[in-house]
């Protein structure tokens, strides 16, 4: 006989119907405004300390591979090849910046409540391996009065 397959629509609404999938959904969301924080972050805290120290963004920074390099204030390269390093360094601050967010006000104290309710779970856990223990001990100790109480019930007769 042969096995009648899934539909890919069927397929479709399984793989949406997940749990993973709706989670995921909703850190892509999240992430996005995230990312708009950090790019505040480094474009209104990041830059101008960086300014302090020469140009005002770290876009600017740059080397030119074949001299001389010109570039039009609206970013486009008239003359040379300009290797663009400071907005490498600007994305990787951004990186940095969003991986230590995340790690620190997202992953670590998950982490730690994890951590908390595991210890909780084993806890309870042990506490009724125990209880079950000591009804066991109750039981065995009902059952050897019970055969004493019988054994010593033969001997009078």
């Amino acid at each position: 006989m042969s096995e009648k397959k899934p539909s890919v629509w069927e397929g479709f609404k399984s793989f949406l119907m997940r749990g993973n999938v709706i989670d995921l959904a909703v850190a892509v969301v999240i992430g996005a405004a995230f990312t708009n924080i950090v790019n505040s972050v480094v474009k209104g805290i990041i830059n101008p300390l960086v300014g302090a120290f020469g140009t005002k963004s770290l876009d600017h920074y740059s080397s030119c591979l074949k001299a001389p390099c010109e570039i039009a204030k609206d970013g486009t390269v008239t003359q040379g090849i300009p290797i663009m390093w400071g907005s490498v360094l600007g994305a990787t601050l951004t990186f940095l910046i969003t991986a230590a967010i995340v790690y620190f006000l997202m992953v670590l104290p998950m982490s730690k409540y994890l951590a908390r309710q595991e210890a909780r779970r084993k806890a309870k856990q042990g506490a009724q391996e125990v209880v079950e223990v000591s009804e066991l001990e109750v039981l065995k100790e009902i059952r050897d009065a019970l055969i004493a109480q019988r054994g010593s019930g033969h001997d009078r007769t």
